[in-house]
């Protein structure tokens, strides 16, 4: 029985990994969570990584964790652009529904993105990964912050790029994170983006 439950639990671990990846996002519920979206995005990046990692390394990849991992990611990321969303169109006038309108077309493109991979009979490798679009919006708030300018158009044109990229019927092989596919290269990019949290004027160079 105790053999079992230890097998279970191992056989889990990365699923475990994929669900602590998008609890603390609850924080964002808070009166003045937005002040944790960025640590919050950085960490849910690792996390959405290192579950592939251990599924891979402790050989216990499994269609339900691969489903799941998808299934996390799209709770994820379409909270953190809604949260986005609501942020800045708190403050903002009537003009920028279009600033809305293109940050709910990218929230509906996560989620046929992440559909279609639900899907076997899809391929895989067609359009751009859903974790770009946050990694992206990630830079730009990073660089209002340290640069103090309004990150709304810029947020604009990420959502608009992204809501195409990631329905593309064509694989996007040559975007980094795609190339970076080793444990040591996935290492480097998460810790590329650690250095831009903490060192935000290297954000530029990342």
């Amino acid at each position: 029985m105790q053999n079992s439950l230890g097998g279970v639990i191992y056989k889990n671990l990365a699923n475990a990994v994929s669900i602590l990846g998008v609890l603390p996002l609850c924080l964002l519920l808070m009166k003045n969570g937005y002040q944790y979206l960025i640590p919050l995005i950085v960490y849910n990046n690792i996390m959405d990584d290192l579950d592939g990692i251990l599924a891979a390394k402790l050989k216990i990849k499994s269609p339900l964790g691969a489903n799941l991992d998808n299934l996390c990611d799209a709770v994820s990321h379409t909270f953190f652009v809604m949260v986005v969303l609501i942020h800045f169109l708190g403050d903002a006038d009537p003009g920028n529904l279009f600033f809305a309108a293109i940050g709910l077309a990218a929230v509906i493109a996560i989620l046929i993105r992440v559909a279609t991979r639900l899907d076997p009979s899809e391929t895989a490798s067609s359009g751009s990964p859903t974790n770009e679009l946050i990694r992206h919006l990630l830079f730009v708030l990073l660089l209002a912050k340290t640069f103090l300018f309004d990150p709304v158009p810029y947020l604009g044109v990420v959502f608009v790029f992204h809501a195409v990229s990631m329905l593309v019927p064509f694989g996007m092989p040559h975007q980094i994170r795609s190339l970076a596919k080793s444990t040591f290269a996935i290492t480097m990019v998460n810790g590329a983006i650690l250095v831009a949290w903490w060192i935000p004027s290297a954000t530029p160079i990342i």
